[in-house]
């Protein structure tokens, strides 16, 4: 997979340096008490802007008198930074070319998920890989009583239904209106899983070789879709302390790399969980509609509200800005709003992008199962689907308190910013690997994915994903063992061995 190689003018990275600074006392050139020079602290904030993917991989630097320029210090200051990013292996450099940013040659970083935890391992191994919840019962159980009930007069037809049950389609449709976007069926394909949804959409919009934006951090399991499709991932860091999109960089990179599709997450953000606000929402449409960019939301989490954000609200559906409905697609799942073992995922989109999507999708998956389909049907169409996602909103509530508790008194040097809602919590993890860490705590029975996953190219190695999937004595027991790993971790015990065909959920 190639990425789209972009340029940090020198206005930019002044201004991202700057906001290192503020954030941490040793970028800024103080750290206990002891002067850091000049030029170390540059290097410093540079190198931490790329692993934190402010900063893209492959991205080319100014030119060592613009940045001084920009920053208002000495070119030699600036030299001797470059030098030592050079030396540390952040930095490459060629002579009539400049400038442009690595990551440390070495053990390949991961890039994937965790394999789904064995059964027999349940007992002995605390799972923090997937972002799913048990089933809500007794709703699932009376779900798939209705669906039999429901099955007859579909079991005496062949059950391939490329565009989903019609009776699905309207119930998506009808909760679609009830959100504030007037929808029809004929707008609504059905597909196994949010996954099944974007590789759809992929399929049918992109070609190998074609940019394709997403957000930095963004879900590892679409990431690596992209990645096997052959696109040329252009990543776009979000706003700090969960402040949503950053408007201005989207405005940049749609304009520069002109990519033919972008994916974001508007609603608690897999792996951040932070929410867009309207005004982000409204302008990204407008900017995606000026570059024509085809924008992919995915509404996977939208349902899991913990609490209100006195900030952002709750916002609307994305695509009830898109007035002329070409620009945004909405994939939807059932995964995290009932049951992941459910597969049952949707696209909405214009009834032609819906009827082409249908027509590629016989030489993919062809359908659906039907079963399934009636049991979301049967959950939609009565109190079902409330009771589920207000079951999933109490869980997740009560796991999020507790593992942020645990956290906070077993490792009070990570830090994060505590979201509002979805099912995950990412956290910077005091300035160590955390591929070492994933390491570490899976041979100590706790299983985290690493931050790298979630990144283009080697972001993100200071953190890892923390999902709301436990609580209690259990929560308790899983921040100690990483506490463990930490200190492992720390003292330099860990060698990274990550595997690289695995799954993250």
């Amino acid at each position: 997979m190639t990425q789209w190689t972009s340029a940090v003018g020198a206005q930019q990275l002044a201004r991202l340096v700057r906001s290192q600074r503020a954030e941490s006392p040793a970028v800024a050139g103080a750290a206990s008490g002891r002067r850091v020079a000049a030029y170390r602290g540059l290097a410093d904030g540079v190198r931490r802007l790329v692993l934190e993917g402010r900063v893209p991989v492959a991205a080319r630097l100014p030119a060592e008198r613009e940045l001084a320029a920009a920053l208002a210090v000495s070119r030699t200051t600036v030299a001797a930074a470059y030098e030592a990013l050079r030396a540390e292996g952040f930095l490459e450099s060629r002579r009539g070319a400049g400038s442009w940013t690595t990551v440390p040659a070495g053990n390949p970083l991961p890039t994937r998920g965790l394999e789904p935890l064995p059964p027999e391992a349940a007992g002995s191994v605390i799972d923090l890989g997937c972002a799913s919840l048990p089933a809500p019962e007794p709703w699932l159980t009376q779900a798939l009583r209705g669906a039999m009930e429901e099955l007859p007069p579909y079991a005496a037809t062949h059950g391939d239904y490329p565009a989903g049950l019609p009776v699905l389609r309207q119930a998506l449709a009808d909760r679609y209106t009830a959100r504030g976007v007037p929808t029809m069926p004929e707008q609504i394909m059905v597909t196994t899983g949010a996954m099944g949804a974007v590789a759809a959409i992929c399929r049918l919009m992109t070609g190998p070789g074609e940019r394709v934006a997403v957000d930095s951090p963004s879900y590892a399991n679409i990431l690596q879709l992209l990645r096997d499709a052959g696109a040329r991932l252009v990543p776009v860091a979000l706003a700090d302390e969960l402040g949503g999109w950053d408007v201005p960089a989207w405005r940049q990179v749609l304009r520069d790399a002109a990519p033919r599709m972008a994916y974001v997450v508007a609603d608690y953000h897999n792996p951040t969980g932070t929410l867009a606000t309207d005004e982000q929402r409204r302008a990204l449409v407008d900017t995606a509609r000026s570059a024509g960019t085809l924008l992919v939301v995915d509404e996977t989490m939208a349902e899991l509200r913990i609490d209100a954000s006195p900030e952002a609200g709750t916002p609307r559906p994305v695509s009830s800005f898109d007035r002329a409905g070409s620009t945004v697609v909405t994939v939807g799942s059932a995964s995290k709003a009932c049951w992941a073992g459910m597969r049952i995922g949707w696209v909405r989109a214009s009834p032609e992008a819906i009827r082409r999507l249908v027509a590629a999708r016989i030489y993919a998956d062809l359908s659906s199962p039907v079963v399934e389909q009636l049991a979301i049907a049967w959950l939609l169409q009565g109190e079902g689907w409330q009771q589920c996602v207000q079951l999933r909103r109490e869980l997740a509530g009560v796991n999020r308190d507790a593992m942020v508790a645990a956290v906070e008194k077993h490792l009070p040097d990570w830090e994060f910013s505590v979201p509002h809602g979805g099912l995950t919590l990412w956290a910077r993890t005091g300035g160590l690997s955390g591929s070492r860490l994933a390491e570490a705590g899976e041979r100590l029975g706790v299983r985290v994915p690493s931050g790298p996953r979630f990144g283009v190219d080697g972001a993100f190695e200071g953190y890892v994903r923390l999902p709301f999937t436990v609580s209690g004595p259990v929560a308790e027991e899983a921040a100690l063992r990483l506490a463990t790993a930490a200190q492992a971790v720390a003292g330099g015990n860990v060698t990274t061995g990550d595997s690289f065909s695995s799954f993250v959920a």
